[in-house]
């Protein structure tokens, strides 16, 4: 099974520069997902962000997501939208997005969650937090066991998030998922420019 970068953008995108070291991290070729997660600003200044970032996500070839907003998603025709267990369901999202378009949902460190995710038509899974992350306050921890269960009973792509790096993420590809997320490593690490830190996941 080939596994995959998730790529999960910086909280705050400022400047030219940003884009700049999207394409770069897309041209390793390691990314198939990215999201656009932006909490706390207008829905204006999301769309005009998402339609600089889908023609880079275009031209490399990389699935791009938007993070809880189906009416955002459709507007600009992402490939899907990435939803939260607060957000709108995955029916009404399908019914604003259509059969076609990607559409995940995080199940924390839920067997139920996950399966009910799956009865009603989500195209992955997502799970965590696995180790302590710097993006977000970890309520939920999950442990390596649900990406084992996950393959024999859902048989659905997994993602694993939260805190993950170069010196943790082969423990959670060896127990199943099919993609690592990962944010703060790539885009907020001192010592590494992003290009050097997304070729750190061999």
């Amino acid at each position: 099974m080939r596994r995959y970068i998730y790529l999960i953008s910086p909280s705050k995108i400022d400047g030219k520069i940003f884009y700049k070291n999207l394409d770069r991290v897309f041209k390793t070729k390691k990314v198939k997902f990215f999201q656009l997660r932006l909490k706390k600003i207008s829905d204006k200044k999301v769309i005009q962000i998402s339609k600089k970032i889908k023609k880079i996500t275009k031209k490399n070839n990389v699935k791009f997501l938007i993070n809880d907003k189906p009416l955002i998603a459709k507007k600009i025709n992402a490939d899907g939208c990435h939803i939260g267990q607060k957000d709108l369901d995955i029916k009404k999202s399908r019914e604003i997005l259509g059969k076609n378009k990607i559409i995940g949902i995080t199940c924390h460190n839920s067997k139920k969650l996950a399966l009910k995710a799956k009865r009603c038509g989500a195209d992955y899974v997502a799970f965590g937090s696995f180790f302590k992350s710097s993006t977000k306050i970890t309520t939920f921890k999950a442990n390596l066991a649900i990406l084992r269960w996950a393959i024999k009973k859902i048989n659905m792509p997994s993602v694993a998030i939260g805190g993950i790096n170069s010196s943790n993420y082969k423990k959670i590809l060896a127990n199943g998922a099919k993609f690592i997320a990962c944010s703060s490593f790539v885009w907020n690490n001192k010592k590494l420019d992003p290009v050097s830190a997304i070729k750190k996941f061999k």
